[in-house]
């Protein structure tokens, strides 16, 4: 049985190790950072098998060159179209891959950046900074179209999904959704919740699909009255009430929140 643990790296970031039962191998996502990982390696006895990278930002990649000095055999799997140059298997949209046994699909999700890939199956969805519990990344590179369509991927997940995406943000993106939604009883449930995670030092980590279905404002983009409460100077270009449209007037608002 897969175990996903939390390696925590800079201020706000979550390098994932997955491995097995019975197995010393593991995988780990997004390291950014070399050093934690190769101290959690240690501790737990453990020997690195590979490396998901789901797109070219520093504090995803920079630890790789290290963690390939260490261990010269490794896997690194990426995005094909990455400006980062240490994947050595490059991976495009619908493709599958075997890690520790377990298949993962790869969804190809730009917005964030061009080249952001997701590596997901029924089960877990690494989802880097496309999709965060409560929030999405900002879009460095691509458009509100590109986010919100790579969103409808996720979105078909199964509800039980579980979602490891890379940043500590759940606290303040929930901040955020409240002022969308302030009578979402969800919601409010959810934030209480993490609030008491945080505040016994515990990560908020991993949420779902399902879960994000009910709180997450960018997920809830296709409801027709998820604007109502933002100012009108985000909402130029929600009139034709598109989807991808209330995806743009949130994320204005969110980057002026």
């Amino acid at each position: 049985m897969v175990q996903v643990k939390a390696i925590k790296a800079f201020s706000d970031n979550y390098i994932w190790c997955l491995t097995t039962d019975n197995s010393n191998q593991a995988w780990v996502v997004d390291p950014g950072q070399a050093h934690p990982v190769l101290t959690y390696l240690a501790e737990h006895k453990l020997t690195l098998d590979g490396i998901l990278i789901t797109h070219h930002h520093y504090d995803h990649t920079d630890g790789v060159a290290a963690l390939v000095d260490a261990y010269p055999d490794i896997s690194v799997y990426g995005p094909a179209n990455s400006p980062f140059k240490g994947v050595t298997h490059a991976l495009t949209d619908g493709q599958s891959i075997s890690v520790l046994n377990i298949n993962f699909t790869i969804l190809a999700t730009p917005g964030h950046t061009l080249d952001h890939i997701c590596y997901t199956n029924d089960e877990l969805a690494f989802t880097g900074d496309t999709l965060f519990s409560g929030g999405c990344g900002r879009l460095f590179e691509g458009t509100p179209e590109q986010m919100w369509e790579s969103f409808n991927k996720l979105r078909e997940l199964p509800a039980s999904c579980s979602v490891y995406c890379t940043h500590e943000y759940t606290q303040a993106n929930l901040a955020f959704a409240k002022a969308v939604e302030p009578r979402n009883p969800e919601l409010l449930a959810y934030s209480k919740k993490v609030d008491e995670l945080r505040s016994n030092n515990q990560i908020s980590l991993p949420t779902s699909i399902g879960q994000e279905l009910k709180i997450n404002p960018f997920m809830r983009s296709d409801l027709p009255t998820i604007t109502e409460l933002v100012p009108e100077e985000f909402t130029s270009v929600t009139k034709n009430n598109e989807p991808w449209g209330n995806f743009a007037s949130l994320r204005q608002f969110k980057d002026n929140f």
